[in-house]
């Protein structure tokens, strides 16, 4: 059996420094992903639409380990694209308003029939509503600037400043704001938490 670290083999993506902000390429790549819109922290479709995710990455994840292929890869972590119609809505403490799509990136021996074989398979198992939302798609940013902020969700605004900073003196912003969830939040202190700032550019 072969295993594969895909935060490893895609480092400079899922791995940068805190110290700076730097520019890189992101190529296209698949994920699961699921669309809503509401309050992340007190909508219910926000936490069934996370727990269909995980439950069909790691089902999937199984599945490709036990199978012909035999290779027992890391499972990816949560990403989140974040926007508002009203700009002004998404900069201030109104979240309601907010809208997002949450994935989980699949490596490239995962093809549409081991998704689908998984979402059949949890489905049986638990139910889970928000699978029917569940989409395996696509998705390419390109050009793009991001650094690691470390600490609370709450004080991300001097780190996102730092990167349309950087993309201002270079180009302009494109795209949704993206990030990318290193920490279990249910778990640790909040002042450790890892979260990866990305946000396209042009």
């Amino acid at each position: 059996m072969s295993k594969r670290d895909l935060k490893a083999e895609l480092k400079h993506l899922y791995r940068p420094s805190a110290k700076e902000v730097v520019e890189v390429e992101v190529p296209p790549m698949r994920f699961l992903m699921i669309d809503g819109q509401g309050d992340p922290n007190t909508s219910p479709w926000y936490a069934e639409a996370v727990e269909a995710l995980f439950s069909v990455s790691y089902k999937t994840k199984f599945s490709v380990k036990r199978g012909p292929q035999g290779i027992d890869y890391t499972v990816m972590p949560l990403e989140g694209l974040w926007w508002a119609d009203d700009l002004s809505v998404f900069g201030g403490e109104d979240r309601t308003q907010w809208k997002w799509t949450m994935m989980i990136m699949q490596p490239d021996v995962v093809d549409d029939a081991v998704v689908h074989a998984a979402i059949a398979e949890v489905r049986r198992a638990k139910g889970l509503p928000a699978l029917e939302a569940l989409r395996l798609e696509a998705f390419s940013e390109g050009r793009c600037a991001q650094t690691l902020h470390v600490g609370p969700f709450s004080e991300e605004g001097p780190t996102i400043g730092r990167v349309h900073d950087f993309i201002a003196a270079r180009g302009a912003l494109a795209g949704k704001h993206h990030e990318i969830y290193l920490s279990d939040i249910r778990r640790g202190d909040p002042s450790r938490w890892k979260t990866v700032i990305r946000q396209p550019m042009c």
